[in-house]
């Protein structure tokens, strides 16, 4: 049989973030608010975790609230019209219901319809998975621009007497513009999962059960954190070289290290471990910010040039990884 040819869409050969934006919680939470119902102190946070506060979201503020600030910041940062926005990806964990998906009302909230909108649910390597397929689409012709958020009201499912996580996570929201370049400011995508260590973070029922009765507390977050830590620090590292390897640089080549905001003792094993020199810049904003899961790395990017603006041009290695277990890093240059 013969078969009548088909049109073939191509895009720019090149991607790059243009701007970022961010929202975090308006109530700032600190460890001493939370340390009677775990019965723990201040110092015993901060030593395991390098927590000082963390911000929190109030009770009428959802996930799709943060992320609507996040990406009009974007969005105007990076100067251009909402309508050239062809995809609109939400990373999150924290979406309240089902349907519809945070991405779809955000695309309506900011003016980008009718773009193609999708939540990606990776956890805490969302917005890298995000940023991976943002690069993907603009490359492939099938967007010109494609907003990505990591939004997490993650407080919605913390059980305040839990030691294994709860003190850690807060909420937020950050946004990138992801559009083409006359350079390459995206390098391959390292990412992967493995569910057979499913059971290290994970929630302590299913919402069907709750509804049925057959547990009688709303499901919450928990996490082996030494499983967890080393899975971290030792595997993570690898595949944060891996990174470094399919860009074709070496670390000594970055300006800036943002990984994933778990715990501020796996983010200074992560250096020790890549051999960063002291001239990387290495994002920490888990310390007044907290976990915020899929939010965490743009957040702390945001951060990061707000309060190093020489930063701008240089590459960034970026890294995310959590609950699934996923995985996911690439190296970008910084808008």
């Amino acid at each position: 049989m013969n078969h009548l040819p088909l049109k073939q869409v191509t895009g720019p050969q090149f991607t790059r973030i243009h701007a970022v934006g961010a929202a975090r919680g308006e109530i700032v939470v600190t460890n001493d608010d939370l340390v009677e119902a775990i019965d723990s102190s201040d110092e015993w946070i901060r030593q395991r975790t390098g927590i000082i506060e963390r911000r929190r979201a109030g009770k009428g503020v959802l996930a799709v609230d943060l992320a609507t600030t996040a990406a009009m910041e974007a969005i105007a940062r990076a100067g251009i019209d909402p309508q050239q926005i062809g995809a609109v990806l939400v990373s999150t964990i924290s979406n309240p219901v089902v349907t519809p998906s945070i991405s779809a009302l955000l695309a309506e909230r900011v003016g980008a319809n009718p773009a193609a909108a999708y939540d990606i649910e990776a956890a805490c390597a969302g917005y890298c998975y995000g940023i991976a397929q943002a690069d993907a689409l603009i490359r492939a012709g099938m967007a010109e621009y494609v907003l990505v958020v990591g939004a997490e009201k993650l407080s919605e499912f913390i059980d305040p007497t839990d030691r294994s996580i709860s003190f850690l996570l807060g909420d937020g929201a950050g946004a990138a513009i992801v559009g083409p370049s006359d350079f390459v400011g995206i390098s391959p995508t390292i990412w992967g999962s493995d569910g057979s260590k499913w059971d290290t973070i994970h929630m302590t029922g299913t919402y069907a059960a709750y509804r049925d009765s057959e547990i009688t507390e709303w499901p919450t977050m928990r996490q082996e954190g030494a499983t967890v830590f080393r899975w971290a620090v030792w595997e993570m590292a690898k595949v944060a070289q891996q990174a470094l390897d399919a860009a074709g640089i070496t670390s000594a080549d970055l300006a800036a290290f943002i990984p994933h905001q778990a715990n501020m003792r796996i983010i200074d094993e992560f250096a020790k471990q890549l051999k960063l020199p002291e001239s990387v810049v290495v994002a920490r904003d888990i310390a007044t910010t907290g976990n915020t899961s899929a939010a965490s790395i743009p957040l702390a990017t945001h951060r990061l040039l707000e309060e190093n603006p020489e930063l701008s041009g240089g590459l960034a290695l970026q890294i995310g990884f959590g609950a699934g277990l996923v995985f996911g890093a690439q190296v970008v240059v910084l808008p």
